[in-house]
This record gives structure tokens, C-alpha cells and sequence, in this order.
């Protein structure tokens, strides 16, 4: 059973990670508002496009009936979101097919280069970003600074077109296109994915290791580390065990908004590289104007984002007794 101290921290905590859950679904709602109008707002004809230029106007009015695209937009939009709600995001004209199964295609690719970047990233960056703060203005710390800060400078198209320069081309070590057979192994999928993956942990490992940085050398400042060194415990030690669990909620955070653009941001790499993910089937979406595909695509990416900084939120709160007591 559950003693004391942990009921104590779970009556504190709850109430502040159900208003956390209320203010994502809110949220959730009023981005559905904007998704869902904003995608009327592009030029063309879903229907036009899937029939071809030479249809009709007979055929794209019958089309438009049969799929309701006729029907107010008011109307449109709450059975959209009833639909998305139960299960059912619509039908994919220029697919020909249901929008949840041309995703269910495509989204395990999206998590599975999000998934193997992030096992990258994150470690190296909590790394960097621990090591940078222990030697503070010392040498190694302004040399991971300049690698850091440059990093960051790097637009990833840059990054993955000097990947498939270097790598693919000049040296042939990997392939520059992203292509995952079914039946591929999985060696042959991590050689097939290295390129994707390095291109995007270079971002991620950059920004998440400048916010570590900024986090731990916060703490360092306090009291309680001075007494720790003062009683003789190494430098290490006091920042694993003292420092880094006061530093985890900025630490998260910034992990959450990373992961968030390795799933949502990874437009320019997948179409370098030919990936079959989600961020490309939309990019697809607004070229075809696939409306019910686009809108669908659109509240995946904002549903992880805001599933990500409720987890980080939680995290921060349940580590803070500060945030609990507010």
C-alpha cells in the first residue's frame, strides 16, 4: 500500500495534472477550429483534383454529394470532428481509400525514425549538457559551446544534403534514400535510416544540450550544492544524485519539445530522403488537397505535441514541490 508521503504527493499533484488535462483538451478543440478552417482556406478542388482537369461539372457535383463536401461548413466541421473522435477521420479521395488506413501505413515509419533518433539524441545531449555545466568556462565547455551554437545554426536541409554528399556519394557508406523493404533486417534498416536519423539528431542533440546546460548550471548556484562539496562528496556524484533530480523538470521540457519536432518537424528530411512518413503524406495532403488526409495528419502532430508537454508538466510537477504547493 501506498505510505504516507506518496498520498500526500498524489493529493497535491492530481488536481494540478487534471487542470494540466483539461487545458490540452480545451486546447485540442481549438486547434481542431483552426485546422479544420484553415484547410478550407487553400485554392482547389479535392474533388476536381481527384477526378483531373478534364471531368465534368456534372461528375465533380456528384462527387462533391456523395463525399459532402456540398453541405456548410459548420456542418462539415462537426462531422469531422465526430468522426475523428470515433475512430473514423474521413476518406481519402485522392487516396481512394479511408484516411485511417492510408496513416495506419505510414505512421510506424514516422515513430520508428522518431523513436531511434531520440535514442540517440538524448543521451548524447544529456551528456554534453552535463559535462559543459561540470567544467563551466573551461576549455571543453566553450569548445561544446561552439559545436553546440554552430549545431544549432545548421538548417537540416543543409545537414542532410552534406550527409548524402559526404556519405552516400563521395564515400558510399550509406544509401541515400530511406527505402525499408518488409522483409528487411534489422541491420539493413538502420543502414537505410543512419542518414535520417544523424540528420535530425544534430538538431535535437544541439538545442536539448544548451537547455541541460542552462538547467544544471542554475542549480549549481544553490546553497545545498556548496554544503555537498563542502562535505567532501565529488563533483560527479553531487550532480547526478543532487543536482540533476532538482534540474529534471527544465531537462524534460526540453526533451519533450525535442521529441515533438523529431515526429511533427521532420518535413525537409523525409522528402530529402524519400522516407514514407507522416510528415511527407501531408506535405502530399496539400499538394492533392486532401482535406480529410491533411486535417487528419495535422491533429496527429498537434495531439503528440501536446501529449508530450503534459507528460513533461507531470514530470516537472511530481519532481517540484514548489509547483505542487503553488
Amino acid at each position: 500500500m501506498a505510505g504516507p508521503a506518496t498520498r500526500g504527493l498524489l493529493a497535491t499533484a492530481l488536481p494540478l495534472i487534471g487542470k494540466r488535462i483539461a487545458s490540452g483538451m480545451l486546447t485540442l478543440l481549438l486547434v481542431s477550429l483552426v485546422v479544420f478552417f484553415i484547410a478550407q482556406l487553400l485554392p482547389g478542388d479535392a474533388a476536381q483534383e481527384m477526378l483531373g482537369q478534364a471531368a465534368t461539372a456534372d461528375a465533380v457535383a456528384a462527387l462533391r454529394e456523395k463525399f459532402g463536401l456540398d453541405r456548410p461548413a459548420p456542418e462539415r466541421y462537426v462531422r469531422w470532428l465526430v468522426g475523428m473522435l470515433t475512430g473514423d477521420p474521413g476518406y481519402s479521395l485522392v487516396a481512394n481509400m479511408a484516411v485511417s488506413d492510408v496513416i495506419a501505413a505510414r505512421l510506424p515509419n514516422s515513430l520508428l525514425l522518431a523513436a531511434l533518433s531520440a535514442m540517440v539524441s538524448v543521451p548524447v545531449a544529456l551528456t554534453i549538457g552535463i559535462l559543459s555545466a561540470m567544467h563551466r568556462d573551461a576549455r571543453l565547455d566553450r569548445g561544446l559551446n561552439v559545436a553546440t551554437l554552430s549545431m544549432v545554426a545548421l538548417p537540416e536541409f543543409l545537414v542532410a544534403t552534406l550527409a548524402v554528399l559526404v556519405l552516400s556519394v563521395q564515400l558510399r557508406w550509406l544509401p541515400s534514400i530511406a527505402l525499408i523493404p518488409p522483409d528487411a533486417s534489422p541491420w539493413l534498416v538502420l543502414r537505410s535510416l543512419a542518414m535520417p536519423i544523424l540528420t535530425l539528431s544534430v538538431i535535437v542533440i544541439a538545442q536539448m544540450a544548451r537547455m541541460t546546460r542552462a538547467a544544471i548550471i542554475q542549480q549549481l548556484s544553490q546553497p545545498y550544492v556548496e554544503m555537498a562539496l563542502l562535505k567532501g562528496i565529488k563533483p560527479a556524484r553531487v550532480v547526478l544524485t543532487h543536482v540533476l533530480p532538482n534540474a529534471i523538470g527544465p531537462i524534460v521540457n526540453a526533451m519533450a519539445l525535442s521529441l515533438s519536432y523529431l515526429l511533427g518537424g521532420a518535413i525537409i528530411v523525409e522528402t530529402i530522403f524519400n522516407y514514407p512518413g507522416l510528415a511527407s503524406l501531408m506535405v502530399n495532403a496539400v499538394t492533392s488537397r486532401d482535406m480529410p488526409l491533411l486535417q487528419a495528419c495535422a491533429m496527429i502532430f498537434c495531439t503528440a505535441y501536446l501529449l508530450l508537454v503534459l507528460i513533461a508538466d507531470t514530470v516537472a510537477i511530481l519532481a517540484n514541490p514548489r509547483l505542487r504547493n503553488r
